[in-house]
C-alpha cells in the first residue's frame, strides 16, 4: 500500500510539471517563479531516488513488487521535467535581463 501512495504522489507531480514547462515556455519570463525552490523539489527526487536504491539493495534478490519498478520511471521523468524547468528558468532570465536594457 505504501508504494501505491508513493507512486500516486510521483505520477501527480509528474503530470503538473509539464503544466509549469508550458507556462515557462509561453511566458518567457522568470517573474514569479523560483529557481532556489525548484532546486529544491529538485534534490528532494535525488533523496527519493536513493531510497529507492537503498531498498533495492536492502531487498538483496527479493521481489519488491511492480509498484516499486513503476515508480522508478517517474521519479526519472519527475527529476527530467524539473531540470527542463530549471533551464527554462535561466532561458528566462537571460530574457528579462534583454528586455530590461531595452526598456533603459
Amino acid at each position: 500500500m505504501t508504494d501505491l501512495l508513493e507512486a500516486l504522489m510521483i505520477l501527480c507531480f509528474g503530470l503538473s510539471w509539464p503544466i509549469s514547462i508550458r507556462k515557462s515556455w509561453v511566458s518567457r519570463t522568470a517573474k514569479g517563479k523560483s529557481l532556489l525552490f525548484e532546486f529544491f523539489i529538485w534534490v528532494g527526487y535525488v533523496f527519493g531516488i536513493i531510497r529507492k536504491f537503498m531498498l533495492w539493495n536492502a531487498a538483496a534478490g527479493a521481489p519488491l513488487g511492480w509498484l516499486f519498478y513503476l515508480s522508478w520511471f517517474f521519479y526519472v521523468l519527475n527529476i527530467l521535467e524539473i531540470t527542463i524547468d530549471m533551464l527554462l528558468w535561466l532561458r528566462n532570465t537571460r530574457l528579462d535581463k534583454i528586455a530590461a536594457k531595452k526598456q533603459s
